[in-house]
């Protein structure tokens, strides 16, 4: 059972997040806080009642102009460059507190005199600060292009950061990243994984398969995976969606199948059922592989990024140190050859509960209120 703190309830708060058109780790996050104070305005740049929860929609939402552009819950990425602009013109919202939950815009909402930003930042804007290659490709001609963009967006982030009063992230990693880029310190709180949800299976034995639940995007590294699993032949099941949906499916070979968007409880039957979680792209946290050890399957994970926070090598899960085939099934091999233990898989995912979340996030809340700024 999840207890709130009693002085929540009594709070004057209002929630921020970039844009709701899924349910990912991020919204997640806010299902969280739409918890703590039913009721309460969110704003963000789009929202798409079909593809959040009913949690997020029982909330009124406050969008921008890009809500009533058509196609827009496609093509939202395209409009990156006016996503500033927009964000600017969303009227400030009357509360005592605003929380923004963000990875690239949320961060920048303007606030009233009197009103604290409390900001759990996923990262700085990845589009803008890192991941260049994935997301703009290594053409030098495109990369020209884009500089100036880039560069802009870095400008605004930063002073965006600014409006801040408090920040929160969801790891040592991002952390860093928040001290690099921002100059400013940052709350550590790592995410919640629902263990009273995700759990492990009746069976011991596994379903024959490996499993990638992704978004299908250029960072997930995704296409690593596929080709790496077209090589060596076993079976691999793929459930998400995303812009590299048709492209992985043209290089994957017949042994790969792709599920697309699935339920949580889905979810966690596909995970109960696996022979092992492959998570090859670099993650500033990765609820997806707490999720699979909460079901007791082990992990293969990329050794960079905030997986390293959340899987024990050897105990949990194996990691590869480069991003390419060879060691990827280097890893595979050496995890099919393991005997795993499911209780101890379990109780590693059981240090990330969401009281733990909460208990976290009301400590940087309380300093927040007291004035404290990172």
């Amino acid at each position: 059972m999840i207890t709130y703190p009693p002085s929540w309830s009594v709070l004057s708060v209002a929630l921020a997040h970039d844009w709701l058109t899924g349910m990912r780790g991020g919204e997640r996050v806010l299902e969280y806080l739409c918890r703590a104070w039913p009721g309460v305005p969110i704003s963000t740049l789009i929202h798409n009642p079909a593809a959040v929860s009913a949690t997020i929609n029982a909330h009124p939402v406050t969008t921008t102009w890009l809500q009533h552009v058509p196609g827009i819950y496609r093509h939202y990425r395209w409009f990156l460059p006016c996503y500033p602009q927009a964000v600017s013109r969303l009227p400030p919202p009357a509360a005592r507190v605003l929380i923004s939950t963000s990875h690239c815009i949320a961060k920048g909402l303007q606030t009233r005199p009197g009103t604290l930003h409390l900001c759990y930042c996923f990262t700085p804007m990845r589009y803008a600060w890192t991941f260049h290659d994935e997301y703009f490709g290594r053409n030098s001609a495109k990369r020209l292009l884009v500089s100036p963009l880039l560069a802009a967006l870095r400008d605004w982030d930063c002073r965006a950061s600014e409006r801040v009063d408090r920040f929160v992230t969801l790891s040592r990693h991002v952390q860093d990243r928040i001290r690099r880029f921002y100059g400013r310190a940052a709350d550590v709180v790592n995410p919640p994984v629902d263990t009273d949800f995700f759990t492990p299976g009746a069976e011991e034995a596994h379903g024959g398969y490996d499993l990638v639940v992704s978004a299908l995007v250029p960072y997930k590294r995704v296409d690593l995976a596929v080709r790496a699993y077209r090589r060596l032949g076993w079976p691999l099941k793929i459930a998400g969606t995303g812009t590299e949906y048709d492209s992985l499916r043209r290089l994957a070979g017949p042994q790969t199948e792709f599920l697309g968007w699935q339920t949580d409880e889905q979810l966690c039957a596909l995970y109960r059922r696996a022979r092992l979680l492959m998570f090859p792209g670099e993650e500033d946290f990765g609820l997806v592989p707490l999720e699979a050890q909460a079901c007791g399957r082990p992990v293969v994970a990329l050794a960079r990024g905030g997986v390293l926070e959340t899987v024990v090598a050897g105990q949990t899960g194996v990691f590869f140190a480069e991003q390419t085939e060879a060691a990827l099934l280097a890893a595979v091999e050496t995890a099919a050859a393991q005997r795993w233990s499911r209780a101890a898989i379990r109780r590693q995912a059981e240090r990330f509960t969401p009281q733990c979340f909460l208990d976290g996030l009301a400590r940087s809340l309380d300093l927040c209120l007291a004035g404290a700024r990172t």
